[in-house]
């Protein structure tokens, strides 16, 4: 192993046993798939290890649809499917957000919001840890003064150095199954390495995960159906808000880039914009109806009333959700929100804390 190589080992140790207890991945989720560029060999596991799933959402207040279909959804399906006996752990990792200037007020409220957010999708806090990041905070050693260089270093290397970071984020909870999105593969290649190598000099401590990667593809800008749909985008009407009226959806679905050609067909190559919305409508269908299916449906309808479509579908798939969020948020206080999450941190911290025992044990600290 290089140098650097090394180097990182010593600093995911450093962070599995200094600093982060807690938290997650921005992750998409349900099946597992190998990626022979990117990806080792499936790991083969003790058939009595109990499977553990974890994974995180950054705090960015309600997420849009492509955050659903690429991640929560599948969240979802995971509880729901999972053995009883299979802990579920999801972090909102509200220390990662960080890793940037964050205005105080809105990050709180962005945090409410998606504590709201996780529970209106489906997921249940009886039946899965679902906590803040922040809520176990990191932790040097007493003997170390917070203004020793070293220290620094450490600290630095929490909040900047984010593969490192959630290497010892996923290790530390004893994941056996992590969800991620395709840009995150690389990520926990990384993690099963330190896990291996930590292994290989202290024996069968640390477990290394499998990846699930969502089925799900990308859900494209409505503005710039060439890039994926995201929260930074400048034009608010690129992205689905999952809490969006069905008059928001009905206009940014209007106001959606698509082409002057006629008819509907899917061709991901020459009509990015119509392809995306048969590719939402073939997500939000209950019959499972492929985007190609839906284009010989659809063939022969103006681009108007294909639009209308699209958002009639939409729009009645989400009514559920906004819904259930809308009761969620009632009240000023939010303190039915912050008590689960606080109350996932103390089962979190539990869980995390036996793979630090032994950890430290080993180690000898």
């Amino acid at each position: 192993m290089t140098e650097a190589g090394h180097a990182l080992r010593r600093y995911a140790l450093c962070l599995l046993t200094t600093a982060p207890r807690l938290v997650g991945i921005p992750a998409r989720s349900v099946h597992s798939k190998r990626n022979d560029s990117t990806s080792s060999k499936p790991t083969t596991f003790k058939p009595l290890l109990q499977q553990v799933i974890f994974s995180g959402i950054q705090p960015t207040g309600v997420p849009h649809l492509g955050n659903y279909l690429g991640a929560l959804q599948q969240w979802v399906q995971l509880q729901d499917q999972a053995a009883h006996n299979t802990k579920l752990i999801f972090s909102i990792v509200n220390l990662h957000a960080l890793t940037v200037p964050q205005d105080k007020s809105q990050l709180q409220r962005w945090t409410v919001e998606t504590i709201a957010s996780l529970l209106a999708v489906g997921l249940d806090h009886n039946r899965s840890t679902i906590f803040c990041q922040s809520d176990s905070k990191l932790a040097l050693k007493e003997v170390v003064s917070p203004l020793d260089q070293n220290a620094k270093a450490v600290l630095k290397l929490g909040l900047f150095s984010y593969p490192v970071l959630q290497a010892a984020d996923v290790l530390v909870h004893g994941a056996t199954h992590v969800p991620v999105g395709e840009d995150q593969v690389q990520h926990l290649e990384f993690t099963r390495e330190c896990a291996n190598n930590f292994n290989s000099v202290h024996g069968d401590i640390l477990v290394e995960p499998t990846t699930l990667l969502s089925p799900a593809k990308r859900v494209m800008s409505l503005k710039d159906p060439l890039q994926k749909m995201s929260k930074s985008h400048p034009d608010p009407r690129s992205k689905i808000l999952l809490t969006d009226s069905p008059e928001a959806i009905h206009l940014k679905i209007k106001h959606a880039l698509t082409d002057s050609i006629g008819g509907i067909s899917f061709d991901l190559a020459t009509r990015p914009g119509v392809s995306n919305l048969l590719e939402i409508l073939s997500h939000v269908d209950s019959e499972g109806r492929s985007p190609q299916a839906w284009a010989e449906e659809c063939k022969t309808l103006p681009m108007r009333a294909f639009k209308e479509l699209v958002s009639d579908n939409l729009s009645s798939s989400l009514t559920g959700f906004r819904e259930r969020y809308t009761a969620l948020m009632e009240g000023q206080s939010y303190s039915h929100l912050t008590d689960i999450v606080r109350h996932g941190a103390i089962e979190a911290r539990k869980n995390s804390g036996r793979m630090l025992e032994k950890v430290r044990d080993v180690i000898g600290i």
